[in-house]
């Protein structure tokens, strides 16, 4: 009620005031019979005062006049009932005290009055609103579109009442649908339940629905991705609202819908984390994470974070990285010690110096160049930054004695048939070697790719789409394994828990997803149909690219661990007065800048290497 302006207070507790009193002479009335009414009543006159301040008190202490009333909810008008019941039991009190003639009858009957008649004009200011709404809404010609909620909850109670209260909201909630029986037919908030997740696709058409909004803030991630299974058969504008662990203090709001993210079509089940192995070797350590301004290295370390280490040290190479990076921890976390170095792990004297002032417990080697066709056309960059990089990094932990050394690898070094993943293949064998001389427990992690990262085809799916496409992939059954970045970099962490030297762990990565299916799920969702409105256009397979990946070479066995998500793969090499002298041949060979003679060094390092695979899949 805006009219009211700074009168609003006042005029409040002047209604008050009269509603108070409205209640005890109503209360005297039901109490005592008309001849007795008129006694009563007027030896109230002497004590009406006195009540009054204390109700009003009581009001003012409980934050009555504080709360916006448009916006009440059940938090509220429990206030009210708090607030009424305290001043009865305190006006009780007072007469007993002054030995005023007062039934408990009336005390009892009065306070139920008061909480009638308060929240009554409570009420009003939020029939107010609604009235006021529904005629702004009308007036400003607000295209609303026709919402169908999935959910029966308190959430989706909270998001409709707002729909309904907001003379700015763009939705129309038409439709509700739950999976629990009884509760079709009922209403929420005035919305009617229609049905279950299999009517969704008939209940659009009826309805003519236009946008679907998941309001569950728990739903398991698997019934998530079973729902949107549905939805994507509709043509309908897809929302959903963030999961419990997003919203503040549990209340939902219209500001908190978003978009559904491919993430959320993966169905992938929350990570649960050893907390106790985590933080026995991160809390209170100096934690390294070279490359730290990557996708991968950044998530890294604001996981990190959460275990309350002594020091974080981000050392990585691109300036404009590690500044967005030390920025958002500083303000995030101003307590924490953290320092952000720049320098490039092919530089051993800056890593050497490094080391030797921040000499860290615990190394998170993710530095890498990581780029497939870049690294095709630029071989050599990538011998030098991933393979003398990485044993770089793995000299100093070792000559500094640090206590675990956790490589970030991938699949594709896995029967690798591009550079990238003969490199990272070859930086497997270094640490694998460096873990039988060293009391440094060396160990890699290999997953897949991550949604979201640096040059994932998201990203560049996401650019494609809002230019009005074509969306552009290598082949049409090409398919690769996806994990969110948040769920790689805590299984990182928690494997570097389960290291005890040589391990290269493999994470389970679930299914493989087809990339058309992708591009065609991020058209679907971003609004348009797909070879419609966008064209998916196949290009053919780049250089160095597989139809698909794997996670395990055929001479490494698979060993479980505590962790569902994590396996090891057993040590395959070990000779580490080999591997130095195959480097010293890489750099003789870089130093001619013989492309050829490199290619054939590498296939002779790592014999799974096989770069004609990729060459035939083009064929």
């Amino acid at each position: 009620m805006k009219v009211l302006g700074k009168w609003k207070k006042p005029i409040l507790m002047l209604s008050d005031a009269v509603l108070i009193n409205l209640a005890y002479i109503l209360a005297f009335f039901f109490i005592y019979n008309y001849k007795n009414f008129r006694f009563y009543s007027s030896s109230y006159k002497e004590i009406a005062l006195i009540v009054t301040v204390i109700y009003i008190t009581c009001f003012y202490i409980f934050k009555l006049y504080e709360s916006l009333w448009r916006y009440a909810s059940i938090d509220e008008f429990m206030l009210v009932i708090g607030a009424c019941l305290t001043s009865n039991i305190l006006m009780i009190v007072f007469v007993r005290i002054i030995g005023h003639p007062f039934a408990y009858g009336v005390s009892i009957i009065a306070c139920a009055f008061s909480i009638i008649f308060i929240v009554g004009l409570r009420m009003s200011f939020r029939v107010y609103g609604r009235f006021e709404s529904m005629i702004n809404c009308n007036a400003s010609k607000i295209v609303q579109s026709r919402v169908m909620i999935i959910g029966a909850g308190s959430a989706a109670a909270m998001v409709i009442k707002e729909m309904k209260s907001s003379s700015q909201s763009k939705y129309m909630p038409i439709a509700v649908i739950d999976d629990e029986v009884y509760k079709k037919g009922n209403n929420i908030a005035g919305v009617k339940v229609l049905g279950n997740r299999k009517d969704i696709p008939k209940i659009v058409i009826e309805k003519n629905i236009e946008t679907i909004l998941i309001a569950i803030p728990t739903i398991e991630d698997e019934d998530k991705k079973e729902i949107l299974e549905i939805c994507k058969k509709t043509n309908c504008k897809i929302e959903i609202i963030p999961g419990m662990y997003e919203i503040i203090n549990g209340k939902v709001s219209l500001n908190q819908i978003r978009k559904v993210e491919i993430e959320d079509l993966l169905g992938r089940k929350a990570v649960k984390l050893d907390m106790q192995g985590i933080t026995s070797y991160i809390t209170n350590k100096t934690i390294l994470v070279t490359g730290g301004g990557g996708s991968i290295g950044s998530e890294l370390c604001r996981q990190i974070i959460k275990f309350n280490p002594k020091q974080l040290i981000i050392f990585d190479i691109y300036e404009n990285n590690a500044y967005d990076l030390q920025m958002e921890l500083e303000y995030k976390y101003p307590k924490l010690d953290l320092k952000v170095l720049i320098g490039s792990v092919r530089d051993k004297k800056r890593l050497e110096d490094v080391f030797k002032k921040y000499p860290p417990d615990i190394v998170f080697h993710a530095a890498a160049h990581k780029h497939v066709p870049l690294m095709e056309n630029s071989p050599m960059e990538a011998i030098k930054n991933n393979v003398f990089g990485t044993y770089n990094v793995a000299e100093c932990a070792h000559k500094f004695n640090v206590e675990r050394f956790v490589m970030i690898s991938t699949d594709k070094a896995v029967n690798p048939t591009n550079v990238m993943g003969a490199t990272k293949r070859m930086c497997e064998m270094i640490i694998q070697s460096m873990d039988k001389i060293s009391k440094t427990h060396f160990v890699a992690v290999r997953f897949g790719n991550v949604l979201g990262s640096n040059g994932s085809v998201i990203p560049l799916f996401k650019k494609q789409i809002e230019h009005g496409g074509p969306v552009t992939l290598t082949n049409k059954y090409i398919t690769r394994f996806f994990m969110t970045i948040p769920e790689a970099a805590q299984l990182v962490l928690q494997s570097g828990a389960y290291a005890q030297g040589g391990e290269i762990f493999v994470l389970d990565m679930g299914k493989p997803v087809k990339i058309y299916d992708l591009a065609w799920d991020l058209i679907k969702l971003s609004g348009f149909i797909p070879d419609k409105d966008i064209k998916i256009e196949v290009t053919g397979l780049r250089p160095g690219e597989k139809l698909y990946e794997e996670l395990l070479m055929s001479e490494e066995g698979l060993t479980i661990t505590k962790h569902e998500k994590i396996f090891i793969g057993k040590p395959t090499f070990s000779d580490l007065s080999v591997m130095k002298e195959k480097m010293k041949e890489l750099a003789v060979i870089i130093e001619k800048d013989d492309v050829q003679l490199l290619i054939d060094k590498i296939g002779e390092i790592v014999p799974t290497y096989n770069r004609t695979l990729a060459e035939s899949a083009m064929e």
